[in-house]
């Protein structure tokens, strides 16, 4: 009996079942479009495959490792079949037919024949995406950089699991989500869904958030390697930077995640680096993301990142994706001709299939059910809580007494519809819509795809719950002058401001612009008690700072936002949180004042009757290369206003509390692979509270280091008058500089200072230590 499977656009596959226990596959190439069909003659394929799954095959031996497992898969596999799942079957994907489709991003057709499942990916930075257009719902957790701010690797990992468990309800089984670039460029429309500017808090928070999502048998994913700093431009930018200053910034960040999560993938980014586009960078893939970091899962491509079919392939990409404008008919051409070895090819398929048995999804595959909103709403609002960071808060404006009589005013931000949300692939679907319509769709190629969303959870109604005997008055700030009347007759003034941001699309100014800007400006001026709110992807700057008496920092804060938010204001929580990021007082202070904007023709085109796929094969032709030169080098943040004695607005790694902490009795003892930090601190205050305890060190001159670098914290739990003692293991890599002569990390011989405190600008306790 013969099964001839049209699969979309490329092969025609012809099983012969020679007996109800064997299928002997035999392929013809047939170039085709359009939908799945099946001629079944004899028996139907449903008959077939439960057929075939009777039968236990080598590989479904769990007692195997996952590479064995692998192994044993690739040599039964046609060349077809090996072509079939090294590139994308288009966005959303349709290997065999929209009804069984989960909708995603993209994937590949899996090795049904094999029992291997196709993979169905989803973009899932902060939440699953496109669940509306679906029919679905998944949770809009906390930005990314929010969850950074905590300074918590199991929130972390609690907001990973979260992700990973609703990827599996809606049927995908890969994540899209793990971004880690650095905050070298904080205009980066995309900072929201990074971790902040440091590697070891930026990978350390990646990387646990990966591992919960991965624990649910989801393939994980690390992006955007490398370099990947600014979306202006972002297909043509060349990321000029010397290897040091790559290995101990976004490269080290990188590292530090992948140790931690192991994951299944690494994407691959749109830009160049020195001269090559990253998804065909052999020294970033095979020299040092294969070779240095021993990874061993594959490298998949961002969205249409793929250039070429053999430079790509030896440099070590492994998937195209979404389509196969490269990885697929020119591929196998490729490999007949020689022009790529079959060993080659080999490498690509094992990576993608170990991977797959190591996450477990062979094992146990997604089952879609229905997503717990209860308890998504639970975690989205802790994680909530433990992001927002207060910034000032001048006389104790802060906490709000809840049980008071008084008039609070509430204005500007659609305070009373919802919370703005970072857009773009990681934009989670507001429930019923956004409250707030977007402006009309501009002319640029993603500007139909890429609009500003609010959630419909309202700062107005949480504020009223939390104070249920205040008189809480609204007014949506239009007229700045009304505003500030409204604010003068109020007791305490609490006013919103927001900055949206979003994928494609830097941010030119890191205002809010001046109607937002004039607006708080005024309700400061008009109430000595004034809150100001800020929703942001990333930092911002503040020419209001001194007009207001509180400002807190609330990121995009998720579906539960505003309820955090008003339990932080009325102090049923303390804040605890700390920037990940570096305010700066003005764009002039920061490394690249002025933002690089491409030229015109490095901008994707926006042609008549274009499609998903049109715009995919016009991103893979490419575009004119434009640098981009990071000469700051290893001064990123923080770093960069140390070393050129800038004072920020507000530091790194800074956040107050309504309790106050103090610091004594640092010790630093020498560790087999470091060192080991011990020093006390003490809640001074009269409430318990959560105080991050941050630990630098200073490396000797000699070094050519920025002043001093993160090495580890720690975060302790503090009653009134309770002391306890931080210890802290520093890695020996993190006292070490990279040799580009020796191409590997070392330690500078010579005195280098331990230095402990609450944050990178507040530092009392410091040690001299030698280290050969």
């Amino acid at each position: 009996m013969i099964v001839f499977c049209r699969t979309p656009r490329r092969t025609l596959t012809a099983a012969l079942l020679v007996d109800r226990n064997e299928v002997v596959p035999m392929v013809m190439m047939w170039n085709v479009l359009g939908r799945v069909g099946a001629v079944v003659l004899g028996l139907s394929l449903p008959s077939m495959v439960l057929a075939q799954a009777a039968v236990p095959r080598p590989w479904d031996d769990k007692t195997l490792s996952p590479q064995q497992r692998a192994e044993l898969v690739v040599k039964e596999m046609t060349l077809d079949e090996k072509i079939a799942l090294i590139h994308g079957y288009g966005m959303p994907m349709e290997v065999t037919g929209p009804s069984e489709s989960s909708g995603g991003a993209g994937g590949n057709a899996g090795v049904p024949r094999l029992g291997i499942p196709r993979i169905e990916m989803a973009d899932a930075a902060y939440g699953v995406t496109r669940s509306a257009s679906n029919g679905r719902y998944s949770t809009a957790l906390p930005s990314v950089l929010g969850a950074a701010a905590s300074w918590d690797p199991q929130s972390a990992y609690t907001y990973g699991k979260l992700i990973g468990t609703e990827l599996r309800l809606q049927g995908y089984n890969m994540t899209l989500g793990g971004g880690v670039n650095l905050t070298r460029e904080p205009r980066d429309g995309r900072t929201f869904e990074y971790a902040g500017e440091d590697p070891l808090l930026a990978g350390t928070m990646d990387g646990h958030l990966m591992r919960g999502e991965q624990d649910q048998h989801v393939l994980g994913d690390i992006k955007h390697y490398a370099m990947n700093d600014q979306e202006d431009g972002r297909f043509a930018v060349n990321s000029i930077i010397d290897k040091r200053s790559m290995r101990e910034s976004d490269l080290l960040a990188f590292q530090i995640a992948l140790e931690i999560a192991k994951p299944a993938a690494v994407m691959c980014s749109y830009n160049r680096v020195n001269g090559d586009y990253s998804c065909e960078n052999d020294y970033l893939l095979r020299d040092v993301l294969k070779r240095d970091f021993q990874f061993q899962g594959f490298v998949v491509s961002d969205w249409g990142g793929t250039h070429s079919t053999v430079k790509a392939s030896h440099a070590g990409l492994d998937m195209e994706q979404p389509e196969d404008f490269f990885y697929g008919a020119a591929m196998k051409a490729a490999v007949e001709s020689g022009k790529v070895s079959a060993a080659e090819l080999n490498d690509h398929v094992l990576r993608i299939l170990r991977a797959e048995f190591a996450s477990g999804v062979v094992d146990d595959p997604p089952q879609k059910g229905v997503v717990d909103v209860d308890a998504g709403n639970h975690i989205a609002q802790a994680l909530a809580e433990k992001s927002i960071v207060l910034l000032k808060n001048k006389s104790n404006i802060l906490p709000l007494d809840a049980t008071r009589p008084m008039t609070i005013a509430v204005i500007g931000g659609h305070a009373d519809q919802g919370l703005i949300t970072g857009g773009g692939s990681a934009q989670v679907d507001p429930p019923g819509g956004s409250p707030v319509p977007p402006p009309p769709p501009g002319n640029g190629i993603f500007d139909a795809f890429i609009r500003p969303a609010f959630s419909r959870d309202a700062p107005l109604a949480a504020i009223r719950a939390e104070f249920p005997n205040a008189r809480v008055v609204f007014d949506s700030g239009s007229d700045p002058a009304t505003a500030a009347e409204i604010a003068r007759k109020a007791d305490v003034a609490i006013v919103f401001g927001y900055q949206w941001s979003a994928e494609s699309v830097d941010l030119k100014t890191l205002d809010l612009g001046p109607d937002q800007d004039a607006l708080i400006s005024a309700v400061g001026a008009a109430q000595p008690k004034t809150i100001a709110v800020v929703e942001s992807g990333g930092p911002i700057v503040m020419p209001w700072h001194d007009k207001v008496a509180t400002i807190v920092e609330a990121w995009f804060p998720g579906i539960r936002g505003s309820e955090a938010l008003a339990r932080v204001l009325s102090g049923a929580v303390n804040p605890t949180a700390k920037l990940p990021v570096t305010f700066p007082m003005t764009e002039a202070d920061l490394a690249h004042p002025s933002h690089n904007d491409a030229p015109v023709a490095s901008q994707p085109r926006m042609e008549k009757g274009m499609d998903l796929h049109a715009i995919m094969k016009q991103m893979g032709d490419g575009y004119p290369a434009f640098p981009e030169n990071y000469s700051e080098g290893l001064k990123v943040g923080y770093k960069w206003f140390d070393a050129e004695g800038k004072t920020p607005l507000f530091p790194f790694g800074f956040g107050l509390s309504y309790t106050t902490y103090a610091y004594s009795d640092l010790t630093v003892e020498p560790a087999s692979e470091g060192l080991t930090v011990h020093f006390t601190v003490r809640n001074t205050g009269s409430r318990p509270g959560d105080e991050i305890a941050e630990v630098y060190a200073a490396l000797p001159s000699a070094a050519g280091e920025p002043p001093h670098r993160l090495v580890g914290w720690s975060k302790l739990a503090l009653s009134p008058g309770e002391s306890k003692e931080a210890t802290i293991t520093v890695d020996r890599r993190m006292l070490s500089v990279f040799s580009e002569k020796r191409d590997d990390w070392e330690v500078v011989p010579g005195a280098y200072r331990i230095l402990a405190g609450s944050n990178s600008r507040d530092l009392g306790l410091e040690k001299t230590v030698s280290l050969k």
